[in-house]
């Protein structure tokens, strides 16, 4: 019997989301613009738990992205939920 691949933890996630934006200028200038992080803040931050559920959210409110991101990934919807539930509000 095969076990399903377990799920990358909720920072490594992030991070992957975080460099799927920065694939796509457009993408990454509309994170920075709501999130009013400047883009050479980005890496300094990309440590912070705060940050990365900030990433996260951004994916999360952004529907087209986040299906993107799941299909590029072979993720479901709900392991990107319930990581962003393991990073702090």
């Amino acid at each position: 019997m095969t076990r399903p691949s377990p799920s990358p933890s909720a920072e490594v996630l992030a991070l992957e989301i975080l460099g799927f934006l920065a694939e796509s200028q457009d993408a990454l200038d509309r994170f920075v613009a709501e999130s009013g992080v400047a883009v050479g803040e980005v890496r300094a931050r990309a440590n912070t738990p705060e940050f990365l559920a900030a990433v996260m959210d951004f994916l999360l409110a952004h529907e087209e992205l986040a299906r993107e991101f799941c299909i590029s990934r072979g993720l479901s919807a709900e392991t990107l939920h319930r990581a962003r539930r393991r990073l702090p509000e």
